[in-house]
């Protein structure tokens, strides 16, 4: 083989999406030593967007103390690369900020990711990658519009966002009434959210002139894809999507003979838009044939039916998950599984 292409998500918990093409990329050597090898880092929209593509693009880490989603101050991290700023709105206003005692929807804001866009701004950026994901919030984007001066300094930049659900802003498939249970709401809390979205929905159609309520994708992250959409004319993406095509993914692998690719848990759900289906859909576009080499395989036949050439487990039979998830174990495992499957080829 004459070049071989490595996109692989990360290992959730255990290895980052560069770690994990860093060893895979040690296998292929081993095997073609004077193949061209490409490492990409790749995500979804998700955890480890900011990582990868820091990495691929080579840009670099900044931190802003913001509000966390009960208004205390957090320090979070964001990506900044060129004059574009990448921004997982879950480091603001992310489940994992708060304890399961602490989660309520009723109370909680994404007013700190406005104030990490505002704090990407001061820093030069003028074009942004939003993921959405993992909120604990159901403001309808009302906090992240209140931050001080906000739509004055945010408007007429350019915002893609990540947006891999199609729940609408309000209605029994809106915001309030399928997620807001994950985020700590009752029965009684779920009533009371959505009122507050039909309500907010009003005041964005009143603000822009944009009717919200039935648009698939504003209801993501609690309606925060809404408020986007409507105030500052984002694009509304799948997430992978939008990964791909900011670091070139279709130019890169042109002439490739085999694209790698993988997660740390692949099952029937991989297929349903992350990270690794949209490397697929992209990779056999162009005729490469794609390897999936994932930590652990379930669900294989449904996997080989979505047009993976190749499906390898990393992990051994037998071997305990404590031990697999060791970053040294899973790197060689990684390496070991793609020096193998390449001699089988």
């Amino acid at each position: 083989m004459k070049k071989i292409v490595i996109a692989c998500d990360s290992y959730k918990g255990c290895l980052s999406s560069s770690e994990v093409a860093r060893a895979a990329a040690e296998g292929v050597a081993e095997v073609y030593p004077d193949c061209e090898i490409v490492r990409l880092a790749v995500a979804d929209g998700g955890e480890g967007t900011v990582d990868a593509l820091v990495d691929t693009l080579g840009g670099h880490l900044e931190w802003a103390e913001v509000s966390d989603p009960l208004g205390r101050p957090v320090k979070a991290v964001y990506g900044v690369a060129g004059d574009l700023a990448i921004i997982e709105s879950a480091a603001a206003c992310g489940l994992t900020l708060l304890t399961k005692e602490e989660r309520n929807p009723l109370i909680t804001t994404t007013r700190g990711l406005g104030e990490l866009i505002l704090a990407a701004i001061d820093k030069g950026c003028r074009r942004f990658l939003i993921g959405l994901g993992g909120s604990a919030t159901n403001d309808g984007g009302m906090g992240m519009i209140s931050a001080g001066g906000f739509l004055e300094r945010a408007r007429g930049l350019s915002f893609t966002v990540a947006c891999d659900v199609d729940t609408p802003y309000i209605g029994k498939n809106g915001a309030s009434r399928v997620f807001g249970p994950q985020k700590g709401a009752s029965e009684e809390d779920v009533e009371v959210l959505e009122e507050r979205l039909r309500g907010y929905a009003l005041k964005i159609l009143a603000d822009t002139g944009i009717d919200v309520s039935n648009m698939e994708g504003a209801g993501a992250a609690g309606g925060l894809g809404g408020a986007f959409r409507a105030y500052l004319g984002a694009e509304l993406r799948r997430g992978v999507d939008m990964i791909l095509d900011q670091i070139g993914f279709d130019e890169v692998i042109e002439g490739a003979d085999l694209v790698i690719t993988g997660e740390g848990c692949s099952d029937y759900q991989t297929l349903k838009g992350k990270t690794a289906a949209g490397v697929l859909e992209r990779a056999r576009r162009m005729g490469i044939p794609v390897a999936l080499v994932s930590g652990a395989i379930r669900d294989e036949q449904m996997l080989l039916k979505g047009g993976f050439h190749i499906i390898e487990a990393v992990s051994p039979q037998g071997m305990s998950l404590a031990e697999a998830m060791r970053p040294e174990t899973a790197k060689h495992n990684i390496y070991e599984t793609v020096k193998r499957l390449l001699l089988n080829e």
